[in-house]
């Protein structure tokens, strides 16, 4: 036995980070109370969470695929409405997927780069959805990834190794991501499997604890700084309760291709309520979301905090009036702000078809709302 093993080296290298993030990265900003501090810390949790579930010892030569997200562990813009899984996969090999819609009115899978190791992807590299996939009468898919090219039922992976992320969209009444008897049924092969690896040495985990490592670093403390009155992309409005037009993100790491978002603050006093009006779209999928300092979801398992288009009541001409009010107002549409001023909005349109409605908002007074 050495003196120094590198797996205790890179163990306390983890304590120190956690550390570090803490009192770096979860900082009291303007208007935040200590409860938005605590929540900071969640988040900080739930991604550790994360890196331990499943980066510590992801294998891309045996890929399996882990959810990303749930009503317990909540980060980077979790949706209440969808189901999501990742893996990494390895260039040089290919792999055949194989799953079953479940009833979902979207199912894609999206190649993230430069996500080897835990690092955070740094952007998407393609992406295939349900329409470019055979599926059978029963919802049953087989897809291909790697491998010689194909029109369609295949993807490609980058030369330095990629990641899949899988999408999983339903429009239920009721919140897909929440349900403890929902099943989406997905797995993964690697052709031409390897050998074995390695039994557990000092060395492999020390590697793994690394990749936890990366994986908290990237997502913390090495995040991009927000630049004060700078929107970090053309879908993403600084301006409370003013919404951009929805746009698609192009290949922005974590995001789709084939979804147009908008995203905006909403900011109401503890007397006041914030209306919006719009009209969904043609297209897939929608939803609205509510999302926290630390763009996590609200409490979606206990309270109504977003809707879809199975959850809301239109007005006579089709149109929509949301509610954000911190109590119900015994109307259509409420969404409950579960008392906090302020939060952020988030629209997703998926597969959409022509010009999408920009939402508008209007701040009232609670007790006109309820007049």
């Amino acid at each position: 036995m050495t003196d120094a093993p590198l797996s205790r080296a890179k163990y306390n290298e983890l304590v120190q980070l956690l550390q570090r993030a803490g009192d770096e990265w979860v900082q009291p900003g303007p208007g935040m109370s200590d409860d938005d501090v605590a929540e900071g810390f969640r988040n900080l949790t739930h991604i550790l969470q994360s890196a331990l579930y499943s980066h510590q010892e992801f294998d891309p030569e045996r890929p399996v695929f882990n959810r990303i997200v749930s009503p317990t562990r909540s980060f980077t813009g979790d949706n209440s409405d969808a189901v999501y899984f990742e893996t990494p996969v390895a260039p040089g090999r290919e792999y055949i997927v194989r799953g079953n819609l479940a009833g979902a009115v979207y199912t894609s899978f999206t190649m993230e780069s430069g996500a080897a190791g835990g690092a955070y992807a740094t952007q998407t590299s393609g992406v295939l959805n349900d329409t470019q996939m055979d599926i059978d009468a029963d919802g049953n898919y087989e897809i291909r990834l790697g491998g010689a090219p194909a029109e369609r039922n295949w993807l490609g992976i980058p030369d330095d190794g990629g990641r899949i992320t899988t999408r999983h969209y339903f429009e239920f009444p009721w919140s897909a991501s929440a349900s403890q008897t929902l099943h989406v049924p997905i797995s993964i092969e690697v052709l031409d499997p390897p050998p074995p690896p390695p039994r557990w040495s000092d060395q492999r985990v020390a590697d793994s604890l690394q990749h936890v490592i990366n994986h908290v670093q990237q997502k913390t403390v090495d995040a991009p700084k927000p630049q004060p009155g700078v929107s970090p992309a053309p879908f993403v409005s600084i301006t409370p309760n003013d919404f951009p037009q929805p746009v698609v993100p192009g290949n922005m790491a974590f995001a789709a291709f084939d979804a147009a978002y908008s995203m905006a603050p909403y900011l109401i006093g503890p007397d006041e309520a914030l209306v919006i009006t719009g009209r969904w779209p043609e297209c897939v999928f929608a939803n609205v979301c509510l999302w926290n300092r630390w763009s996590q979801m609200y409490d979606y398992v206990n309270r109504q905090v977003s809707r879809n288009r199975a959850n809301t009541t239109l007005e006579p001409d089709g149109s929509f009036k949301m509610i954000l009010a911190h109590e119900d107002p015994g109307l259509p549409n409420w969404i409950d702000t579960e008392g906090r001023p302020l939060g952020t909005v988030f629209w997703r349109f998926f597969l959409p078809e022509g010009e999408i409605e920009t939402p508008q908002a209007t701040v009232v007074k609670f007790a006109d709302l309820k007049a």
